[in-house]
């Protein structure tokens, strides 16, 4: 089912989108009280929106692609907000622990942990939508988002390999059969950061310029983070310093689980000579609960978004098992999932299996296909 401009427009269509906006007045609440109330902040995103997920059911419809984009305002205007609202969130609250005693070193750990949940899953996410997009002010947005957590180079690493490689042994972030979280994790976290510099570093090259010419976008990278790092400890000294790495870590965990469920196991056809078929629907896990939807501003209609990367998020269409594969269940329960491999291997490695077999059948050996391979220069 079809839903047009207008329906997309509606109030009652955009407001779900606003809630998680609820996160910032709550974990100001929960810095306040300290103890026990700290956990309202997972509970409150991560385990709250599952719960929605089985209330609410999935969403099967799709939006009306060809909305004008000035009638997708209110939409956009989340996006555009936040950044200042989650910089006032981190240093705000780097300033609150070094002046309240009520708090005791554990609990202020466990604060910014919970904080980089926020940046992490909502943060990163709304700068991944902005980075995708061409005004300039939705790009710098992006940049500050990803700098508040000492990420900047996924924007490089995200538009220059993982659009182009991904479900390839040359993606880092495609997660390979078989690869547990804790595996993946440490790795990506290397391999992303090579791959990203060297996709610059070879466009540099392709214009006669060398790595370190100061168009290099690392550059930008590293006075963005190390003024945030900076400000972090005028505002807290070594505390601050240590409790804004804190969030930062916690927020990359999250990124990096999504990136484990989105492409876990699925791979691209190799042709031959170094090359893979096109990207197509059925490379990227997707997942209709409407609730997480609402969280992650569709970011589990994830074969679309790579189909047109440019799309607006409300415009982004949801593809039936048909066409693409389907998690089981919406991304907080399959992250809760992934932490657990032995877990998650009894859930997705016989959903890999079937989804081999269904649009490759003719491939018999798939040990290529499963090794990791270290980033290749580009």
């Amino acid at each position: 089912m079809t839903i047009s401009a207008t329906q997309v427009t509606r109030f009652r269509n955009v407001l779900p989108f606003w809630m998680p906006l609820g996160l910032i007045p709550l974990i100001v609440f929960v810095a306040m009280q300290g103890g026990w109330w700290l956990i309202l902040v997972p509970l409150s995103s991560w385990w709250l929106f599952s719960v929605l997920d089985r209330l609410t059911g999935l969403n099967l419809e799709n939006p009306d692609p060809d909305t004008p984009e000035e009638q997708l305002f209110w939409y956009r205007l989340i996006l555009l907000i936040w950044f200042p609202m989650q910089f006032c969130v981190i240093f705000g609250l780097i300033i609150y622990v070094g002046q309240t005693d009520h708090l005791s070193v554990l609990e202020q750990v466990v604060l910014f942990l919970f904080v980089g949940i926020i940046s992490g899953a909502i943060g990163i996410n709304y700068g991944h939508e902005l980075m995708h997009q061409k005004s300039l002010v939705e790009r710098w947005l992006a940049d500050l988002l990803l700098a508040t957590v000492m990420y900047s180079h996924f924007r490089s690493e995200h538009l220059l390999v993982h659009h182009r490689y991904v479900g390839t042994k040359r993606d880092p972030v495609t997660a390979r059969y078989d690869e547990g979280f804790w595996y993946f994790f440490p790795r990506v976290l290397r391999e992303s950061l090579i791959s990203a510099f060297r996709a610059e570093a070879a466009m540099l090259a392709r214009k006669g310029l060398p790595w370190h010419h100061r168009s290099n976008p690392f550059w930008f990278y590293a006075a963005l983070q190390g003024a945030f790092l900076v400000l972090a400890f005028v505002l807290g000294g070594i505390a601050g310093l240590v409790l804004f790495l804190c969030q930062a870590l916690s927020a990359i965990w999250k990124l990096e689980l999504a990136n484990y469920i989105e492409h876990y196991g699925l791979t691209r056809k190799h042709l031959g000579a170094g090359k893979y078929e096109h990207v197509k629907p059925h490379h990227s896990w997707n997942a209709a609960h409407k609730a997480t939807n609402w969280l992650l501003i569709n970011l589990q209609r994830h074969s679309d978004h790579h189909y047109k990367p440019n799309r607006r998020f409300p415009l982004l269409q949801n593809y039936t098992e048909a066409d693409a594969p389907q998690l089981p269940h919406g991304y907080p329960v399959m992250a809760a999932a992934a932490m657990a491999p032995p877990l998650w291997r009894r859930v997705m490695n016989p959903r890999v299996r079937k989804w081999r077999q269904l649009y490759y059948p003719e491939i018999t050996d798939w040990q290529p296909y499963n090794k990791v391979m270290h980033p290749a220069p580009r």
